[in-house]
Parts: structure tokens; sequence; C-alpha cells
């Protein structure tokens, strides 16, 4: 293929197409298909969204890929109520473990108190910081209680 490679500015639904096609690659090759996006949103009176958790589940893992709880909302228990509503849901949907990424100044203080390990760490990602990838392992949900 002779195309002129240029940078662009992807559109959420050109990143939402290639992120389809890696799933529908990664089901094909391993015979888990049982992926779902997971989200929770809180929203004001006007319907803004003031605060919010969304990853997905798949193959009895959950990513968190966007925790963020606006300033005028912090230090009030929303994060903490958002995180275990994601982790029950995960829960429920059979995963046994929650994983995320967090730079050293975001939040790693609290995913520790929430029960988080740090895997790994890179170095100087961003530049001065550090970039964290933590786990949370969790228990299997009792199917017979509801939970």
């Amino acid at each position: 293929m002779g195309a002129e490679l240029t940078p662009i500015e992807p559109t959420p639904q050109d990143v939402e197409y290639l992120e389809d096609r890696v799933y529908e690659h990664n089901a094909s090759v391993t015979g888990i298909a049982d992926g779902q996006l997971l989200a929770f949103l809180v929203r004001d009176d006007s319907g803004r969204i003031v605060a919010g958790i969304c990853g997905n589940t798949w193959g009895g893992g959950c990513e968190i890929r966007q925790f963020w709880v606006e300033e005028s909302q912090r230090r009030r228990g929303l994060g903490t109520r958002l995180f275990q509503a994601a982790e029950q849901e995960a829960r429920r949907r059979g995963c046994t473990q929650m994983l995320l990424m967090t730079f050293s100044f975001q939040a790693p203080a609290f995913y520790a108190r929430n029960g988080f390990e740090v895997l790994a760490t890179i170095a100087d990602h961003p530049r001065g910081h550090r970039n964290f990838l933590m786990r949370r392992r969790l228990e299997r949900a009792d199917p017979s209680s509801g939970s």
C-alpha cells in the first residue's frame, strides 16, 4: 500500500471503530466474547456530568479506563460510591480482578486505600512523573445471593 501516512485528530467514531476491530480479533483468538462496557455517571440538575467511572469487562477482568469527579464534588464520598458500584457490577459479571492505570499526580493513594496494588511502574511517563498499572483482586459474587 502506497498510502501517505499523515497524523490526524481521530473522531470518537474512528476510535470506536478501531476498538471494535481489536475486540473482534481478541474474541476470535481467545474464544472469549463476553465483553461489555461498564459505566456509572452522576449528573447535576441541569444534566451536566459531574462524576463518572467507565471501562469494560471481558474474560473475568474489569478494566477501568476513565474515573473522574469534578473538583467541587470531591471529598464527599462520591468517588468511593462510584467505585463500589463499578466493583459490584464487575463481580456480578463474574470478574475476579479490576485493573487500571493512573499517574502519580492523579489518585494512586485513593486506589491503594481501596485495595489496589501496584503491578508495574513506568518512570518518566509523563515526563517528571510515573504511571502505575494497578490491580485489585475480587472475590466471586455468590450467584444465589442476588449480588
